[in-house]
C-alpha cells in the first residue's frame, strides 16, 4: 500500500510511477524466444492445418458439380460421386482440423505456461521501492486482467486466428483456379477491409493500452482504500476516497464503452465490405455464364467461395480486437520481466577488516526531493547485535531494508562479507544473496505473512529439506514448540487464510522459527515485535534474542528494551548517524539516545552528566 509520509494511505500523488510497458519490437522479441523451444510443434500443427484447409475447399467444386448435374438434367444416379466425395471430405476435414487445432493449442498452452512461470519468477524479484512506486494495483492488475487477456487469446483466438488466415489464403488461391476474374471481383472487398482493419488498429492500441492503465489505477485505489479503511475512518478521509474510486472507475468505464463503440464501427464497416466483394462476384459469375466462359456450376462454387470467406475474415479481423486486447496484456507482462533482465547490479565490494556488513556512505531517496538517508557509513563487525533507534522517520526501516538487499541504495555501497550487496524480495522472511548453505540475509519484519498451508509446509519455506525434527529444534528455540504441538494436528495442522488462525505474537515466533532454519550468518529484524502488546512483545523479544544467538544482527529497535541489550547502538535522526555507542556511553553522553531514553522510561528528571 502506498502511503505519504504522514501513514494516511491513498493521499499520495495520483501520478504513481508505473511499472514499465515493452514496446512492440521487444513484445515481438518475447514471444518469438517463447515459442522458439516448440518451434517443431507450431510447424506440425500448421502443416496439418493447412492440409485440412485444403481438404475442405473441395466442398464448394463439388457442390458447383452437383449444380451442372442438375442444370444439364442428368440422371439422379449421376449424383452419387460427389454426395460421396462430400461425406468423405468432411470426414477427412474434421478429423485433420481437430488434430490441427490440438497441436496448436498445446502449443498455446506450453507457451502461456512458460510466459506465467517467467512473469511470476521476475515479479518476486521486483525491487521493492520500485514497487512500492507503482503501487500494487499496477502489478495486481498485470497478474490478474492482462495474464487473463492473453490467456484468453491463447486458448481462442490463436487457434482460430490461424485457421481463418490459412482459410482466406487458400479460398482465394481456389477462387483464382475457377477463373482469375472472380478473384479480381473478390479483391473488391480488400480495400474496405484494410481500411477498416487499420482505422480500428490505430485507435485500438491506444485504447486497450489506456483501458489497462486505467484498471491497474482502479484497482490500486480499491487496495489503498479497503487496506487501509481504519485510518481512513480515522482521519475522517471516507469522501475523499470515495470520490478518488468514484473518479477512476468512471475512467474505466469510460475507456469500456470508448472500446465498444469502436467494435461497432468495425463490425459496421466489415459488412459494408461484404455485400460489396459478393455483389462483385455475382455479377461477374452473370457475365461468364452469359458468355459461356464458365458453367453455371463453376460460378455457384466462385459464389460460394466468397461466401464461405465471410467467416475466416470476418474472424481475422474480428480477432484483431482480441489480439491488440492480448498485445497490450503481453506488453505489461513483458514490461515487467525486462526490469529484472536490466536492473543495475551492484558491483562486488568488499567489506572491512572483520566486519560482516559495510554501509559505506549510503543515500536513498524514494524520488526527487524525497531522501531518506545522506551518506549512510556503518560496519558490523562479524557476531555483533547492533540496535537502530530513531525517531519516526529517521530512516531507520530504510537501512534495514538496504542492508538486507530488499531495496538498492541510490547512492554508496552495502556489502556483505563473501559477497555483494544482495537483491532479492521479501516474502514474510525475506532471503537474499544465497550462498552455497542458503541466504546470506535475512530480514524479518513486522509485517508477516501467514502462508496457506501446514504449519510444517509454512516453515519449509525457509529450508524445504528440513525434517520434523529440524522444523521442531526451530520452534523450541524460539519458544514456540509447545503451542505448535497443541494445535489441533500439530504440525499438520492448516494454517493462514482458511486455516487456523495464529495470533500476532505466534505468526512473529513463526517468521522467527523460519529464520532459524535458514540459518543466516546475517539477520535484519525490523520492528518485529511492532504488532505484538505488552506482554506478546516480552515474549517475542526473548524469542529473537534466541534466533538471533550467534549471528550477526542489525536490529530496528522499536522498544528501547532491545536497545540496552544490543552490543551496540546507531541514533539515526534525518537520515543520518548522530551517534554510536553502548547504552551506559549513549546515556552519558547525554544527547538525542539519552533524550529518546528518558522519554521512553518515564525518568525525565534524570541527573545530567556533561
Amino acid at each position: 500500500m502506498t502511503s505519504t509520509p504522514s501513514g494516511i494511505p491513498g493521499t499520495a500523488d495520483d501520478s504513481a510511477e508505473l511499472l514499465p510497458i515493452a514496446s512492440g519490437a521487444r513484445t515481438r522479441a518475447a514471444l518469438r524466444t517463447l515459442i522458439r523451444p516448440d518451434r517443431g510443434r507450431a510447424l506440425l500443427g500448421l502443416g496439418v492445418l493447412v492440409g485440412a484447409t485444403a481438404v475442405g475447399l473441395l466442398v464448394q467444386p463439388l457442390l458447383g458439380r452437383i449444380v451442372d448435374i442438375v442444370a444439364d438434367g442428368r440422371p439422379a444416379d449421376a449424383l452419387t460421386l460427389p454426395v460421396v466425395l462430400l461425406l468423405v471430405v468432411a470426414v477427412v476435414q474434421g478429423v485433420t482440423t481437430t488434430l490441427g487445432l490440438t497441436q496448436v493449442a498445446r502449443l498455446g498452452e506450453t507457451v502461456l505456461a512458460r510466459l506465467r512461470e517467467q512473469f511470476v519468477e521476475r515479479a518476486l524479484h521486483l525491487p521493492a521501492d520500485r514497487l512500492e512506486r507503482a503501487g500494487a494495483g499496477d502489478l495486481t492488475a498485470r497478474v490478474t486482467g492482462d495474464v487473463a487477456r492473453v490467456a484468453e487469446a491463447v486458448r481462442s483466438a490463436l487457434p482460430e486466428m490461424a485457421r481463418s488466415v490459412l482459410a482466406i489464403v487458400l479460398t482465394l488461391g481456389a477462387m483464382a483456379l475457377l477463373d482469375v476474374r472472380f478473384l479480381l471481383a473478390a479483391l473488391l472487398a480488400v480495400p474496405v477491409q484494410a481500411l477498416t482493419a487499420r482505422w480500428y488498429v490505430r485507435r485500438a492500441v491506444t485504447v486497450y493500452a489506456d483501458q489497462r492503465v486505467a484498471n491497474g489505477a482502479q484497482q490500486q485505489q480499491l487496495l489503498e482504500t479497503i487496506g487501509g479503511a481504519a485510518t481512513v475512518r480515522g482521519h475522517r478521509l471516507e469522501e475523499q476516497h470515495t470520490e478518488k474510486s468514484a473518479r477512476r472507475s468512471r475512467k474505466a468505464v469510460e475507456l469500456t464503452m470508448r472500446s465498444v463503440h469502436l467494435v461497432l464501427g468495425f463490425y459496421a464497416r466489415l459488412h459494408i465490405a461484404e455485400y460489396i466483394g459478393l455483389a462483385a462476384v455475382l455479377v461477374t459469375g452473370f457475365f461468364l455464364v452469359r458468355d459461356g466462359s464458365v458453367s453455371i456450376g463453376t460460378a455457384t462454387a466462385a459464389a460460394l467461395y466468397f461466401h464461405s470467406l465471410f467467416g475466416p475474415v470476418n474472424a481475422a479481423l474480428v480477432l484483431l480486437d482480441d489480439a491488440q486486447s492480448a498485445a497490450a496484456g503481453l506488453a505489461r507482462l513483458v514490461g515487467v520481466t525486462d526490469i529484472e533482465e536490466s536492473a543495475a547490479q551492484l558491483p562486488h565490494q568488499r567489506t572491512e577488516a572483520g566486519a560482516a556488513v559495510t554501509v559505506d556512505a549510503v543515500s536513498h531517496a524514494y524520488g526527487p526531493g524525497r531522501t531518506v538517508l545522506h551518506e549512510v557509513s556503518l560496519a558490523l563487525r562479524a557476531g555483533e547485535h547492533v540496535a537502530l533507534v530513531g525517531t519516526s522517520g529517521a530512516g531507520k526501516s530504510t537501512l534495514a531494508r538496504l542492508v538486507a538487499g530488499v531495496q538498492q541504495p541510490t547512492g554508496g555501497t552495502v556489502s556483505v562479507a563473501g559477497g555483494h550487496q544482495p537483491t532479492g524480495g521479501k516474502v514474510s522472511v525475506a532471503q537474499s544473496a544465497p550462498g552455497p548453505a542458503g541466504p546470506s540475509v535475512v530480514l524479518v519484519t513486522q509485517e508477516v505473512h501467514v502462508f496457506t498451508g501446514t504449519l510444517a509446509e509454512d516453515l519449509r519455506l525457509a529450508r524445504p529439506d528440513a525434517t520434523d525434527a529440524d522444523l521442531r529444534t526451530a520452534l523450541a528455540t524460539v519458544y514456540a514448540l509447545e503451542w505448535a504441538e497443541a494445535l489441533p494436528e500439530g504440525l499438520a495442522t492448516v494454517v493462514g487464510e482458511g486455516g487456523h488462525r495464529l495470533d500476532p505474537t505466534r505468526a512473529q515466533q513463526l517468521a522467527l522459527a523460519r529464520l532459524v532454519l535458514a540459518d543466516p550468518p546475517v539477520a535484519v529484524l525490523d520492528e518485529a515485535t511492532a504488532e505484538a502488546g505488552s506482554a506478546g512483545a516480552r515474549t517475542l523479544e526473548r524469542s529473537a534474542e534466541a534466533a538471533l544467538a550467534g549471528r550477526t544482527a542489525l536490529v530496528v529497535a522499536h522498544r528501547l528494551t532491545q536497545a540496552v541489550a544490543a552490543d551496540r547502538i546507531v541514533v539515526l535522526e534525518a537520515g543520518r548517524v548522530v551517534e554510536s555507542g553502548t547504552h551506559d556511553e549513549l546515556r552519558t553522553a547525554d544527547g538525542p539516545y539519552a533524550t529518546l531514553w528518558r522519554a521512553w522510561s518515564g525518568s525525565r528528571n534524570a541527573p545530567r552528566t556533561r
